[in-house]
């Protein structure tokens, strides 16, 4: 029967199967019904697995795990609710359970599972390490990972990317320096994958070159997935050769590293660059998705280049058959507005095959406020508000623009209802490696040692740019 069901490729094929297994008495099988059940769930419906279930007289925990698996990827409380009936019978958890609920985020459950197993295996240390990463309790994964009697590379790398997952960066690169210090595991793809990731969120090109160089130190493959996270790195770290360097190292690449590589270029001012890239890309043969559109979007936004970005974007449709997304409206809006164009952009926003959201009008707002044009304000505050009236972000846009133009009541009014709703926006926080230090900018920050210097700077560099803009 095992075989019939293995065999099993249509719902028509299950049901003559199930006839045939209830015709044989072997629907209470601890090998039939767990495959039946789960079949069932794949091809006819849970509803039908549910079914299945509730029909067998003497179901044992391999049946509630097998049913708590079917409902994990459709409905979590459908799964918790199998638990409680299984922990109501007085039917003991295995380590499968434990798996299950982990994934469920039912930590609290899980950790009494674990704690109540006779033999805790490498594997359900680590699982419990991704469970509390999971929910962003890193202080209880980390308790866990310290007690672990013996680990392997994946119990390090659980780790390393609970904390990256996090935003807790620089502890994931402790943790990545103590696995090196330990000695016992050898670091990994996926261990090097986390940890670049760590040094493109901070900002640490040393860290990141020294990774690079340790790759090829230890002979690790340039594979597709390393390549795409070397560039990504060197690319948020400014170092745009050292990029190029790798993309052109690569013998594989996939349209991931195409978009990754043009991105790169675009935001580090090689606009021009990108889109020649784009274009390299179609005479290789590759096939750009929607995502690469993106990517090449956001260079000519970058650049201020109007036209190629109307040239591409109809390429997209016309030419590739994509539909536009409500980021590639974004990037249009975004482009035309900060060239100046708002009426266009206004135009183009009508044109839409689909409804634009808060970003898309904000964006436009935002174009609005560069250029100083309050004409705009009052109608596109108002879609905004109709959409997204609590989002502290677009009050503090509109509070800014109103006040840039002299508007102050309305400014105020904006204010106003962010305190009244105990509303306030996160600032931005942005960090750069020097020397062996990082260091950390919040919008409004008065707490770095060298403030003064660094907004003495920024005035000079802000006061360059108007004469540069002025002039031209």
């Amino acid at each position: 029967m095992l075989k019939l069901l293995q065999n099993c490729k249509t719902i028509r094929e299950l049901k003559q199967t199930h006839l045939q297994i209830l015709m044989h008495g072997l629907h209470e099988s601890d090998f039939v019904l767990p495959k039946l059940i789960t079949l069932a769930s794949e091809l006819v419906s849970l509803d039908y697995a549910v079914r299945i279930f509730r029909n067998s007289q003497y179901p044992n925990v391999i049946s509630y795990n097998t049913m708590i698996k079917c409902f994990v990827g459709k409905t979590h409380q459908g799964a918790l609710r199998v638990y409680d009936q299984m922990k109501a019978l007085a039917i003991l958890p295995n380590s499968f359970t434990f798996t299950f609920l982990l994934r469920l985020g039912d930590i609290k459950s899980a950790q009494c599972i674990f704690d109540q197993m006779p033999k805790r295996t490498v594997v359900s240390w680590t699982a419990m390490i991704s469970g509390y990463t999971m929910i962003g309790d890193l202080e209880s994964a980390r308790n866990v990972f310290d007690q672990m009697p013996f680990k392997n590379v994946v119990s390090w790398n659980a780790m390393i990317a609970g904390y990256v997952h996090n935003h807790e960066f620089d502890r994931a690169l402790y943790v990545f320096h103590q696995m090196l210090k330990d000695g016992k595991c050898r670091p990994d793809q996926t261990t090097l994958l986390s940890v670049l990731s760590a040094c493109s969120h901070m900002g640490s090109l040393e860290h990141g070159k020294w990774i690079d160089s340790y790759t090829k130190r230890n002979n690790f493959d340039l594979s597709i997935p390393l390549g795409n996270a070397l560039i990504d790195m060197f690319a948020k770290c400014g170092d745009i050769e050292n990029a190029k360097a790798v993309f052109d190292k690569m013998a594989k690449t996939c349209v991931i590293t195409w978009t990754t590589m043009i991105l790169g270029l675009a935001v580090n001012g090689h606009c021009k660059d990108a889109l020649a890239l784009f274009d390299r890309m179609h005479v290789e043969g590759i096939k750009p998705d929607d995502v690469i559109f993106i990517a090449v979007l956001s260079a000519c936004t970058h650049g201020g280049l109007v036209e190629e970005g109307e040239r591409v974007f109809d390429q997209m449709v016309h030419k590739f058959g994509i539909v536009p997304r409500i980021e590639h409206y974004g990037c249009m809006v975004d482009l035309l507005g900060r060239a100046g164009k708002l009426e266009k952009a206004v135009q183009f926003i009508k044109g839409m095959h689909l409804d634009p959201n808060a970003v898309i009008w904000a964006t436009l707002l935002g174009s609005c406020k560069i250029h100083g044009n309050g004409d705009m304000l009052e109608s596109v505050t108002r879609k905004i508000m109709e959409l997204e009236p609590s989002n502290p972000n677009y009050l503090t846009l509109i509070s800014n623009l109103s006040a840039s133009i002299g508007q102050w009541r309305a400014a105020l009014i904006s204010r106003v209802a962010m305190r009244q709703q105990g509303m306030e926006k996160v600032p931005g926080c942005s960090s750069i490696q020097v020397g062996d230090k990082v260091h950390e900018f919040l919008a409004r920050d008065t707490s770095h040692e060298e403030r003064k210097e660094i907004y003495w700077a920024l005035s000079c560099l802000n006061g360059h740019l108007k004469a540069v803009c002025y002039g031209s």
